[in-house]
């Protein structure tokens, strides 16, 4: 397969996805209900779903990244607000056009857990551990995990980073050493709290395109999910 592998970043964010999977070699379009002017790609603004019945017929992959403050730990600090759940009709929606898929999303998401991996920052070593669950309709391989040995720092993080610590990429990192502990440089501290390191899906998109590219077949989809 000679031509460019296209893949659609549904819920994109600011793009941190996206960027592991452009590393991965493919072109990557994005889409998200809210203006993400520091997306380094090509992006829309719209309803995600709505936007994927109309162009996601044009891509070879899609991934997706639901809004996650639903099934955050976090969200137990403010019951009274109402959060989306959309991780199962984003899945219904992208099992009937039929792509190979990645949903990506925080732990306790309702993921399908015997179709999903687990990747952590201290695999591709970064200092911050930000588990991530990743389901998908084709096998993926997850990372060595090494053991949690680097204390996690959640307030004074510069300080802290210093004295060699990790740090936790919540709400008030800013933009101190959030951009080094994820291996991203373009976004803000709000945007950092809301994204994945591209290191991340950098690993799920060599795969994605052995997937692809396997002229065998050995990896069709019916296979993939026995």
């Amino acid at each position: 397969m000679n031509r460019t592998l296209r893949l659609f970043d549904l819920f994109s964010c600011a793009g941190g996805a996206a960027k592991g999977y452009r590393g991965a070699g493919f072109e990557v379009v994005g889409v998200d209900i809210v203006a993400q002017p520091r997306y380094p790609f090509e992006h829309h603004v719209a309803d995600a779903l709505e936007f994927l019945a109309a162009r996601g017929e044009e891509f070879d992959v899609i991934h997706a990244s639901p809004p996650c403050q639903h099934y955050s730990p976090l969200h137990a600090l403010a019951p009274h607000l109402e959060y989306p759940d959309l991780v199962a009709v984003t899945r219904s929606a992208l099992e009937v056009l039929g792509k190979p898929y990645v949903i990506e999303n925080v732990m306790a998401a309702p993921l399908d857990r015997a179709r999903s991996i687990t990747l952590c920052g201290g695999m591709f070593g970064l200092r911050t551990y930000r588990h991530r669950r990743f389901e998908s309709n084709i096998s993926l391989r997850p990372a060595t995990h090494p053991k949690h040995v680097a204390r996690t720092a959640t307030s004074r993080r510069r300080e802290r980073w210093a004295q060699g610590w990790h740090i936790s990429v919540t709400g008030d990192v800013g933009r101190y050493v959030g951009p080094e502990a994820m291996g991203i440089d373009w976004m803000t501290g709000d945007e950092l709290c809301q994204a994945i390191p591209p290191a991340y899906t950098q690993h799920i998109g060599h795969q994605l395109r052995d997937h692809l590219t396997d002229p065998s077949g050995r990896l069709a989809l019916s296979e993939a999910v026995a």
